[in-house]
């Protein structure tokens, strides 16, 4: 498993939901992602409208909606370590990875 900084994950969520903790993207395939990390329906949590999803985390993906982000946490965690890395995020391979991410945690 690929240890991964603050500053990775930081960007990450910048990049996927704007530190919005309320946002919903749905996606082409009937699947929708959650919260500030866009935690993918298919795969990790349940949310009733979305075909054959796997439900990973064990969690129903509305839980990825609030502002106690502990549960977002676990279960990105647990998809960073079955995917050892960052990988599964769309704009942490774009926007994120191999780049300088000091700016992220400046003043930390």
């Amino acid at each position: 498993f690929v240890r991964r900084t603050v500053a990775d994950w930081v960007c990450l969520a910048k990049h996927e939901s704007s530190y919005n903790t309320g946002a919903i993207n749905r996606n082409k395939d009937g699947s929708s992602d959650y919260g500030i990390f866009q935690i993918n329906s298919k795969y990790w949590c349940y949310d009733g409208r979305t075909p054959g999803a796997s439900n990973g985390c064990r969690i129903n993906c509305s839980k990825f909606l609030d502002d106690n982000i502990t549960d977002d946490i676990k279960c990105a965690k647990l998809i960073a370590q079955r995917a050892r890395g960052l990988t599964p995020w769309v704009a942490w391979r774009n926007r994120c990875r191999g780049k300088d991410l000091r700016p992220y945690v400046k003043g930390c």
